[in-house]
């Protein structure tokens, strides 16, 4: 069965939902349920955004003593600098860089050519390759690249020494089908793409960044990123907990599990729910509070009679 790893954003993209703000403490709070949750990886904060946020990440990185503790940086010396700073004290650090790469971003945003944007990102990444065992690499709105040069994009990543190179659906704009097919494509184009992580990290605005995360795993990603409750910007994130009952309730389907503790996930979810102040709809698949309750007579009956009828999962 296939490993899938598990890269919580809560504490960054989460954190990043309007009207959120998470205190020191409260962040070490979830960081360390996120850790009996088995999460492999905990993606911290942006240290360069904020003294506060710098403090924030350190506090997580020395507190977390079995994930890798993640600290987001644009490709920027002083922003890889601030992240070499807030992982100090961490047991397993990893700095997660990126840069845009889709024409709009490139156009509009960058004002950089597509050679511009190579050069910068390959600088960016050898630079942190000198302080960090492990980088992971996003060409941000990948999901709106030319197919041809994500290919070129994704190899000079591993060139450079990136380890995981994650491909976001930056504006929760792709179906899963296309989703997919990203992967496969760098899976069959890709030079040396056997050497690293491939990573999908969703969005929901269309709300299909669960089935486009499962697109990817069925397509060879190796990691999956996203929230608890699937929170974050705009609509919010790949919810983990999703992914994660969609592969061990369909495992024969998917062939691949995650390493979470299952049993953490509702404790986890009420946790990121307080301290957010985000409450879960009743409808919310696995931690709604209706998501086990059952209205119809007919419903009840099957129920009674035997579980399996209406409950797919326990």
């Amino acid at each position: 069965m296939r490993k899938i790893y598990i890269f919580d954003t809560t504490l960054r993209d989460g954190e990043q939902s309007p009207g959120v703000n998470l205190n020191m403490q409260e962040k070490v709070e979830i960081a360390l349920q996120l850790e009996k949750l088995g999460v492999d990886r905990i993606e911290a904060g942006f240290p360069a955004a904020s003294p506060g946020d710098l403090a924030g990440v350190n506090a997580v990185a020395r507190a977390v003593k079995n994930a890798s503790i993640v600290g987001l940086s644009r490709s920027r010396t002083q922003d890889i600098d601030a992240v070499r700073e807030a992982l100090k004290g961490a047991q397993d650090p990893c700095i997660h860089l990126f840069l845009a790469s889709s024409p709009i971003h490139r156009k509009h945003k960058l004002r950089m050519e597509k050679h511009q944007v190579l050069e910068a990102a390959e600088a960016a990444i050898r630079y942190a390759k000198q302080y960090f065992s492990k980088v992971e690499f996003s060409p941000e709105d990948a999901g709106r690249t030319e197919l041809d040069f994500l290919c070129e994009v994704t190899e000079m990543a591993i060139r450079a020494g990136a380890t995981v190179v994650n491909i976001p659906d930056t504006v929760g704009y792709l179906t899963p089908y296309e989703y997919g097919n990203i992967f496969k494509t760098l899976k069959e184009n890709v030079k040396g793409i056997e050497t690293i992580q491939l990573s999908a990290h969703c969005h929901d605005d269309l709300g299909m960044a669960t089935a486009n995360a499962l697109a990817a795993i069925l397509n060879g990603a190796d990691q999956i990123e996203g929230t608890i409750n699937g929170i974050g910007e705009r609509a919010g994130n790949t919810a983990i907990e999703e992914v994660a009952l969609a592969l061990e309730t369909r495992q024969e389907f998917f062939q691949a599990k995650t390493g979470l503790t299952l049993s953490e996930i509702a404790r986890t979810s009420r946790l990121v729910s307080k301290l957010t102040g985000m409450p879960v709809p009743g409808n919310k698949a696995i931690v709604g509070a209706n998501a086990f309750a059952h209205e119809a007579g007919i419903h009840q009956d099957g129920m009674l009679k035997e579980k399996t009828t209406y409950e797919i999962m326990s």
